[in-house]
């Protein structure tokens, strides 16, 4: 089989992959346009793509391909039309299970830099400005014991949820689609309004997607309490950006750690420059282990097309 990789792995993930199959790995660290998607799709019996990578409606349009299979790299997906390539004959699956703890991982890490203030103290002793410690410098919030609101609890909200429950003692609440069962202590908010009322620190865990867009906008960001932070370790556009600089900048809340941003890798210049908001590059998985299970799980179901098997992470 060709296989196409849209990006670079791991040492030990290429040489599986090169070893089990005749693999390109493309060096360019840009994702893959429109046009370089579809001249995939007609060149290779299956890609790994990832973030960003343009499997459009369009790309996928014009079927029957020669690739049988998008085995994404990440657990989210919404950078490929399903419906399109479902429409086309080329299934796609993803890598779910092998993200959840290092991506709640980066969520506590955010959590702790943004209500202690961690950036702001790293800048400070950068810039050589800090002249010593005194009582009321650099003052945030104290995690311990506080109300902490997951929106989304699957996989990783829970993951998120068991750290904060039992690593700092804090109230859980959660807002979800659907009701969910878990096994620690935890409340299921009435509706996600009622969730940011009560929450201290909120945390974003949803899926990507045309349903999750924008789900925290101006209305969202003014019912939260003005002491509590927001943390997104889902997809960027599940925040209306505008919407978060302009409550940082007015301190309707007090802040903000973001993994993932709304036109990613692109961060406006009014994000940055805000004092209240931790930013990170995109670290939620960044960890050697982590990325190399990743790649092998994506690999795992290109070799279960290859032997004919159904695929274990199939998701159109």
């Amino acid at each position: 089989m060709r296989l196409l990789v849209t990006r670079r792995m791991t040492d030990r993930a290429e040489a599986a992959l090169r070893a089990r199959f005749d693999a390109t790995l493309r060096d360019d660290t840009a994702p893959l346009t429109e046009a370089e998607a579809r001249a995939a799709l007609a060149g290779y019996d299956a890609i790994i793509p990832t973030l960003g990578d343009g499997f459009t409606a369009a790309a996928l349009a014009g079927g029957p391909h020669r690739c049988r299979l998008l085995a994404n790299f990440g657990a989210g997906f919404n950078h490929i039309d399903v419906d399109a390539a479902r429409a086309a004959g080329v299934a796609v699956t993803n890598t779910p299970g092998v993200v959840t703890d290092a991506t709640a991982d980066i969520a506590l890490t955010l959590i702790l830099m943004t209500a202690r203030r961690a950036a702001e103290g790293e800048r400070l002793v950068r810039a050589g400005r800090w002249t010593g410690w005194q009582p009321t410098q650099l003052l945030g919030m104290h995690v311990t014991g506080r109300t902490v609101g997951i929106v989304g609890m699957g996989r990783i909200g829970q993951a998120i949820a068991r750290r904060c429950h039992f690593g700092f003692g804090m109230r859980v609440l959660f807002h979800n689609r659907s009701r969910v069962a878990v096994d620690f202590p935890a409340e299921q908010a009435a509706d996600l309004p009622a969730l940011l009322a009560a929450s201290d620190i909120v945390v974003l865990a949803v899926p990507g997607g045309s349903a999750t867009r924008h789900l925290i906008g101006a209305a969202e960001l003014a019912a939260m309490p003005p002491h509590a932070i927001l943390i997104n370790v889902a997809r960027g556009d599940v925040v209306d950006e505008a919407a978060l600089i302009a409550a940082l900048s007015a301190r309707r809340i007090a802040g903000a750690g973001l993994d993932v941003y709304e036109r990613e890798p692109v961060v406006p210049p009014a994000l940055t420059a805000l004092e209240n908001a931790v930013l990170l590059p995109h670290l939620g998985t960044a960890a050697d282990d982590v990325r190399t299970d990743m790649a092998l799980r994506a690999m795992a179901n290109v070799v279960a097309l290859d032997e004919g098997r159904d695929l274990p992470d199939r998701v159109a």
